[in-house]
């Protein structure tokens, strides 16, 4: 038993030297690994991520009112299969934001707790 719990300790004191020698290396590494990443994702950050200015409300309002066009016209029907599927994604994209903004907005995931006053009987 006291030759195991030594082995343990020398596993444990290589460990701690290996970390303390490699950790510095490792994490610069990692930084700079990270760096053109992070610099990618910042930048699309701030094009997608912003909210849309006041002076792009009316392509919205044009893109709303082609699709109400489109549906009442039967011009969906022409669309390409890359089109409809480019379509539904961006819908399932739509609707997973609602879900996701329900939740932070909740803060729960689980549903919102209605209180009730009905008392369900006992013979059912």
């Amino acid at each position: 038993m006291a030759r195991a719990a030594q082995k343990l300790v020398g596993v444990g004191q290589r460990l701690g030297t290996s970390l303390a020698t490699q950790g510095p290396k490792l994490a610069s590494e990692a930084v700079e690994y990270s760096k053109p990443l992070l610099a990618k994702f910042l930048y699309y950050a701030k094009v997608e991520l912003v909210p849309p200015t006041p002076g792009e409300f009316p392509a919205v309002q044009k893109g709303v009112m082609d699709i109400i066009k489109a549906a009442r016209t039967g011009k969906w029907a022409q669309l390409t299969v890359k089109e409809a599927w480019l379509n539904t994604l961006v819908c399932a994209e739509v609707a997973f934001w609602f879900f996701v903004g329900e939740q932070i907005g909740r803060r729960s995931v689980i549903g919102y707790n209605v209180k009730s006053d009905y008392e369900p009987h006992g013979y059912i």
